[in-house]
């Protein structure tokens, strides 16, 4: 009977050791401030060296951040793709206390749409005010 009672109260302690943890506050939650005002800039108006940058790597797919002493340059490359018709969506781009959430999406040619035929490199490049955050790609 004593043997019962010792298990019977070792399970209400770990129990409640399980239980409290469960319930302990997740500090890792993103904590949205606000949306980014951002221009997507095309290809003639980007910085040279940005350009550069842009065309060494866009074989494959990248994620890169540019900045000079006004603009903050964010951009998400997809690499080689065998066709055009590509479009990339920026889902999301906000400010949280200590980074610059962006999420972007490739969107594919439909099969009706009349396409580029021919290897392209689809990317975007978004510019927005500097300002000196870590950047998070999702």
């Amino acid at each position: 009977m004593k043997r019962q009672k010792t298990i019977a109260m070792l399970l209400l302690i770990i129990i409640t050791v399980f239980g409290l943890l469960g319930c302990k506050r997740d500090d890792s939650e993103i904590k949205k401030l606000r949306d980014l005002e951002f221009t997507v800039v095309e290809d003639a108006d980007l910085p040279g060296e940005l350009k550069e940058i842009i065309d060494e790597k866009k074989d494959k797919l990248f994620r890169l951040h540019y900045s000079n002493k006004d603009f903050l340059y964010i951009v998400v490359g997809y690499g080689k793709q065998n066709s055009g018709g590509y479009s990339i969506a920026v889902e999301e781009l906000f400010l949280t206390d200590n980074a610059i959430y962006i999420d972007t999406n490739l969107i594919g040619p439909s099969q009706d749409d009349l396409v580029t035929q021919g290897v392209t490199y689809p990317y975007i490049v978004v510019k927005l005010e500097y300002m000196d955050k870590k950047i998070v790609f999702n």
